[in-house]
């Protein structure tokens, strides 16, 4: 897990508080949680069915295809290929409508089916042949149909999105001012595909310059292109490295095109910007500083009250969380205790924790989490709140990702802010009321299961109720739900810190006089 490097330094069992493991975890997992998100709701790259300019001639039905109809897809596909080298060549009367002909049945061929036939074309060479075509001073419609080509060429395999490396260059110059909307959104789109592949395309993207231009085109108010855009910057920026995520905030003009965009865009729209909110806030320490400082988060906060896009929610909730996830200056600036803004980021909380989505419930639970990691006046916040009930009931009956994260809230409303690795400071109010509603057996389960990240979580509780709770009340409650046979399942176990942990508290605890004073 995140946190197992720490642990290795350590021998003693529970040197960290829930807390501070909580808040190390999810700074270190921001951007990987965010990109399984990101993939799971909407894919990294997309298939362009349906073109820019409208064209609706695509049939967006009968995907799935026998294998004899795509055996005559690839020498259809071939042939088309063939054709427009000749096209090319071509030198006569009609030459400009002969070429965009061609192009035009080779993109509908490459759009037929959802499994389109790329490896034909590469085999029957086309990409230095649509490079050909994207050459400047061609017809707006040839160099669509080309890019379009493209695109849907970078949705293929790995090996066949390499293959555009050739067209990058052209790819990214056609995203200029000299060209027009259409031409330069299709362009956008090959590269968000290209982007969408992995790290070393992205890197090869940056190299070649992409991202100013990308930038510039969320800009204006220009609904289908500044969507498009950011998407492709959202693919562009993943990371791991911070260092394009703080390029593109310092774009002139950048933020200001975030903010108007969450204020005023549709929810298809808000949902691709607040993609790009995600990995600013996940990646860059200087965007995530420069956005605290606009009206991000009360917009975030708005779209969580009034949305209910699953697609839109997620992304806003994420970059939510990755904002009051920062360093605690940060969290103190975005949540004061007694303002407006902040009751109302609980008050859209709750209403996610209520929600029948799994996945909303998570994400509701890990924000929740980064806030009761800070200060006790957030911890307060929460525990006074409507959430608090929930997240008791959440944890003994939701799925079992979601009641991980669960545990990790109620876990740090427990501990107040500890410097070093140091046993944490209990808040022995929120600790008593919560075992005597009837959380431990919660946690417990925890310990039982084989996630050890889970399981940590759990024993660190236990080691809470074990040491705080009054009158010596702590080992009887644990040892009553069985908490004992969960901590010796860890005796021998192949995680040393875990083993460690939960051999600490069963001889500290349960050792050799318990029992003897009853």
């Amino acid at each position: 897990m995140a946190d197992e490097g720490l642990a290795a330094h350590r021998r003693e069992p529970i040197k960290s508080s829930v807390g501070n493991v909580a808040a190390h975890r999810r700074r270190k997992n921001a951007a990987t949680v965010g990109k399984e998100r990101r993939e799971s709701l909407v894919r990294a790259k997309r298939l362009c069915r349906v073109g820019i300019s409208g064209d609706t001639a695509v049939s967006l039905e009968n995907d799935m295809m026998i294998d004899e109809e795509q055996s005559i897809l690839e020498a259809q596909t071939s042939s088309a290929v063939e054709e427009l080298k000749s096209s090319v060549a071509y030198q006569g009367k009609g030459a400009m409508q002969k070429r965009v002909n061609a192009l035009r049945e080779l993109r509908r061929l490459l759009s037929r089916s959802e499994f389109p036939p790329v490896e034909a074309s590469l085999k029957a060479g086309a990409i230095p042949i649509l490079v050909q075509c994207l050459s400047f001073g061609s017809p707006d419609e040839q160099l669509l149909e080309a890019a379009w080509c493209l695109t849907n060429i970078a949705a293929g395999k790995p090996e066949e999105t390499e293959a555009l490396l050739p067209a990058l260059p052209l790819l990214i110059a056609h995203l200029g001012e000299n060209s027009s909307l259409s031409v330069a959104e299709q362009c956008a789109w090959a590269l968000g595909n290209v982007a969408g592949e992995g790290e070393k395309l992205r890197n090869v993207l940056l190299s070649q310059g992409a991202l100013l231009p990308l930038a510039r085109m969320m800009l204006p108010n220009k609904g289908s292109t500044v969507r498009t855009a950011a998407w492709a910057l959202s693919n562009l920026i993943k990371g791991p490295d911070p260092k394009a995520a703080t390029e593109l905030i310092r774009v002139d003009g950048l933020l200001d095109a975030i903010v108007r965009h969450l204020k005023k865009a549709d929810d298809e729209l808000t949902t691709e910007v607040a993609w790009v909110v995600v990995y600013l806030s996940a990646l860059s320490n200087v965007a995530t500083g420069m956005l605290v400082k606009t009206d991000v988060l009360q917009l975030l906060v708005e779209r969580l009250a009034t949305s209910n896009s699953l697609q839109l929610l997620i992304p806003v909730l994420r970059s939510l969380g990755n904002l009051v996830a920062g360093d605690s200056n940060t969290t103190h600036a975005v949540l004061v205790p007694g303002r407006e803004i902040t009751d109302h980021v609980i008050e859209v909380l709750v209403k996610c924790l209520n929600s029948e989505h799994r996945v909303l419930k998570k994400e509701a639970a890990w924000v929740l989490s980064n806030i009761a990691a800070g200060s006790v006046e957030h911890k307060q916040l929460i525990y006074s709140s409507e959430a608090v009930p929930l997240l008791l009931r959440l944890l003994s009956t939701a799925p079992f990702d979601v009641r991980k994260e669960v545990a990790y809230v109620l876990g740090n409303l427990c501990v107040a802010p500890t410097e070093g690795d140091g046993k944490p400071n209990l808040i022995c109010e929120h600790l008593v009321s919560l075992v005597g509603r009837g959380c431990l057996p919660g946690f417990i389960d925890l310990v039982r299961s084989a996630d050890t990240e889970a399981a940590r979580v759990g024993l660190q509780f236990m080691e809470l109720v074990l040491r705080g709770m009054p009158h010596g009340e702590g080992p009887k409650l644990v040892e009553r739900e069985d908490g004992i046979d969960a901590m010796e399942r860890f005796q021998f176990h192949e995680n040393e810190d875990l083993r460690n942990m939960a051999n600490g508290l069963v001889d500290t605890y349960f050792g050799e006089d318990y029992g003897l004073d009853d």
